[in-house]
């Protein structure tokens, strides 16, 4: 799997994982919104693309997507507005998706959160729903399609430095918290492992080394 793209590049979680695929000998590229963050994509060694994913369409991502071996999302509007949320979180990774599909950019791994699923609880008057309704059905769409994908789901994130060690749901974990630099490594290695495809992976910080815990 020698060239990944990268959704959401700039963001927190992403800007860890970037210089992880660099440094396996990947071409990387890494898509995002803003010209102004041109300057700290690069600085990861990964090709910096702007491009505005949220008004994108099936055909302009597909052309993004040709070539590529792999697509990891990790994008998302920040929570706010509603109707941003659903715009990005939702309806843009759906697009990305379908666009994969078309160029046969199989194996796709998604970023979502520990409690994304139909039934997530979450009140339709807390400020959490929007973005717990667009991840839902996100990750519900990408398991009906016939892409390679993998759904991660950690925990509330936090900036601690790695451990390399995880816990999963199928272990007992419950949400608690994990350090992004620790999702990124997670991410790398399920590109890495074949065996994580057609799988979700809930997961917090924990005591299990990373290729142990995501191993089905």
């Amino acid at each position: 799997m020698d060239r990944v793209l990268v959704m959401g590049g700039h963001g927190k979680v992403a800007r860890l994982l970037l210089p992880l695929l660099v440094a396996s000998g990947r071409e990387v590229t890494a898509v995002f919104r803003n010209p102004d963050h041109l300057g700290d994509v690069a600085s990861t060694g990964a090709v910096p693309l702007v491009v505005d994913i949220e008004r994108a369409g099936i055909d302009e991502l597909a052309e993004l997507l040709n070539g590529q071996d792999a697509v990891v999302w990790s994008a998302g509007a920040g929570g706010g507005d509603p109707s941003r949320t659903y715009a990005v979180d939702r309806d843009a990774a759906i697009r990305s998706m379908e666009a994969a599909a078309v160029v046969d950019a199989r194996r796709y791994v998604m970023v979502s959160y520990f409690g994304a699923r139909p039934d997530h609880g979450v009140p339709p008057d807390n400020p959490f729903f929007a973005y717990a309704e667009a991840k839902a059905a996100a990750d519900q769409h990408l398991t009906s399609t016939s892409l390679d994908w993998t759904i991660l789901g950690p925990s509330r994130l936090t900036d601690d430095p790695p451990t390399g060690r995880i816990e999963t749901a199928g272990q007992g974990a419950t949400a608690g918290s994990v350090s992004r630099a620790d999702v990124a490594a997670v991410v790398l290695q399920v590109l890495d492992d074949p065996a994580t495809i057609g799988h979700t992976i809930r997961f917090n910080a924990g005591a299990t080394p990373i290729p142990e815990a995501v191993r089905p």
